[in-house]
């Protein structure tokens, strides 16, 4: 295992913002690892740092000799009238054959490839850019909020990618799904300090509560005992017969120490609009269809959404969710057909162009007060402005100083303290991080309107979508089903068409590698040998559930952090081989339930 890069007592600031704070990381050759920390905390900056593209003010990364970094980039490098193959052959110098082979592994093929690239969705663009990358060979990649616009889809093939991937990454993302399916370790980046932590994010989080919960509960005890200790005190220290108690009672009380909690980060405190809710359906598409001029993107679109429903819409890029949206919101005229509102709807529309209609000159405080529904209370507007980062003196700025997401998460305030009881939302989770994304996600969840709403997060989509509206080949289609079952469909159809495509590449017969597999199959054992591994197995478990009690049971006493995360490491080890050994003893169970 070689280290190909190491970050040595970084530190880095803008003025009095503090990112890096002699921060210390190792980034392995075998490894994928997942860069997470709040918006503005720093990272985006410490992969430029990487790239050579800015200085540390003080510390060093020290570069493997044979470091071959790739990053994927953000601009568009392709020029007028290219094709995709064209630009693939020019920018890595390698001949078609080799740039089609790795084009396929993203499924670009026929019009994709031999078209122009001009004429490609973004999301398909990536995947043009992301083909490009691999040509280079790489030993790191990196990636930086790489499924931002992309479509399931391409993300799924991505993380399918990823998984086979033999070399390192480091990526950054909010998307929790996405690096929980493709990274294996997590690296933090808090307060200036970096954190690896070896395990997936989800575990990474948990670990952090527990760590967090375990010292509140240590400090408790040390406080109570402390109060305990200054009552006696305080009554013996006068008395000649227990002044000797009382002193020796001091000594313990200044033995005893809390441990330090780091303050809590802002947390997002989000809520949706008060409405009342309502029955029936929300709107109605009847004989619809849609599209720009002569262009018709889908036809014969007949469905309803109910009140209180929230709707996911899906489908690939270039394949018309956001012209559905804009029909439906009426910023896109219909081609044909209508769209009828329940009575009494009021719709409140955030889009990623929204923000370009802002008043230059209005302040983020004035915006977000003539948004408010009336009787709004000041500390409200105050503490949603500080969820979406706007915080202190933020609310004081002009529209016209603010970033392109520093407006879209002010149009997003502003729509959270209307009055709205639809709400349509298209992606509303690009420019938040993660803790503030999974505030939104439980402030739509407990909002008694309808939301209508398009998302790449399948984290956010899996907890807010009740229903699940897909845009595909020109029909638009309500499927009244959880996202998981779509999710299954379009993972099915992957996996299926990546088998194919082996398949194919093998050439060998279908009838022959059926052959194969059923002569691979071992030969059956007989019942006195399933029996011993069953007996083996059942003591084995046995100790690793002791093991694990041990263990946890160490880890609830444990207050030093360094030895807190071995035992956290330990008993994620243990869990995963008593998992793996009782899943064995079922299979057992079920070979010798069939023999009888």
């Amino acid at each position: 295992m070689a280290v190909l890069l190491q970050i040595k007592n970084a530190s880095k600031a803008y003025g009095s913002q503090v990112l890096l704070d002699d921060a210390e990381a190792i980034i392995s050759d075998d490894v994928k690892v997942g860069f997470v920390g709040r918006n503005g905390a720093g990272k985006s900056t410490l992969l430029r740092v990487l790239l050579g593209e800015e200085e540390l003010d003080h510390g060093e990364v020290l570069r493997h000799p044979n470091l071959q970094l790739g990053y994927l980039r953000q601009h568009d490098p392709f020029l007028p009238n290219e094709t995709a193959l064209d630009f693939l052959m020019r920018d890595s110098g390698q001949p078609d054959w080799k740039c089609g082979e790795v084009a396929g592994q993203f499924e670009l093929k026929g019009p994709y490839l031999d078209g122009p690239i001009s004429k490609l969705s973004g999301g398909w663009q990536t995947r043009v850019k992301l083909a490009a990358l691999l040509l280079h060979d790489p030993n790191l990649l990196l990636l930086d909020e790489p499924t931002n616009f992309l479509d399931l889809r391409t993300q799924i093939l991505l993380e399918h990618f990823l998984r086979g991937y033999q070399k390192a990454c480091l990526i950054v993302s909010h998307d929790r799904a996405f690096l929980a399916a493709t990274c294996s370790q997590t690296l933090d980046l808090s307060r200036g300090k970096l954190t690896t932590y070896p395990g997936k994010i989800d575990a990474f989080l948990e670990y952090q509560r527990d760590q967090r919960e375990h010292i509140e509960r240590s400090n408790a005890a040390v406080l109570s005992k402390r109060k305990h200790l200054e009552t006696f005190i305080a009554k013996n220290k006068a008395r000649a017969s227990t002044a000797t108690q009382a002193r020796s009672k001091s000594k313990q009380l200044e033995r005893l120490e809390v441990v330090e909690v780091a303050a809590d980060e802002a947390t997002a405190n989000i809520r949706a609009p008060r409405v009342e809710p309502r029955q029936g359906p929300a709107v109605r598409c009847l004989d619809l269809a849609i599209g720009y001029g002569e262009r018709k993107v889908a036809d014969d679109i007949t469905l309803e959404i109910e009140h209180g429903s929230r709707a996911a819409i899906v489908g690939d890029n270039g394949q018309g969710k956001t012209t559905f949206l804009r029909t439906v919101v009426d910023s896109l005229p219909p081609l044909a057909g209508e769209i009828k509102w329940g009575y009494g709807c009021q719709v409140g529309v955030y889009a990623q162009h929204v923000y370009t209609s802002l008043a230059p000159e209005q302040t983020v405080w004035e915006y977000l007060e003539s948004n408010a529904a009336v009787g709004t209370k000041a500390q409200e507007i105050l503490d949603l402005a500080g969820a979406l980062l706007f915080k202190g003196e933020h609310v004081n700025k002009r529209v016209q100083v603010l970033s392109g997401g520093e407006r879209a998460r002010l149009c997003m305030a502003g729509l959270l303290l209307s009055q709205y009881n639809i709400l349509v939302l298209d992606e509303p989770g690009n420019h938040l991080d993660v803790d503030t994304v999974e505030a939104l996600a439980n402030a739509l969840i407990n909002y008694k309107g309808t939301v209508i709403f398009t998302s790449h997060d399948r984290h956010f989509m899996k907890r807010v979508a009740t229903c699940i509206i897909e845009v595909r080949d020109g029909r638009v289609t309500n499927y009244n089903g959880a996202y998981d079952a779509y999710l299954y469909s379009v993972n099915k159809e992957i996996d299926d068409g990546e088998r194919e495509q082996q398949a194919k590449a093998a050439k060998v017969p279908a009838a022959i590698m059926a052959e194969s597999k059923t002569a691979a199959k071992p030969a059956k054992r007989n019942d006195r040998e399933v029996r011993k591994e069953i007996s083996t197995l059942e003591k084995t478990i046995a100790k690793l559930d002791d093991q694990k009690k041990q263990l946890n049971a160490q880890l609830m006493n444990e207050t030093n952090a360094k030895e807190s995360l071995r035992l956290h490491n330990e008993v994620e080890a243990v869990g995963k081989q008593l998992a793996e050994t009782e899943d064995r003893w079922c299979q057992l169970q079920e070979e010798i339930g069939a023999w009888e």
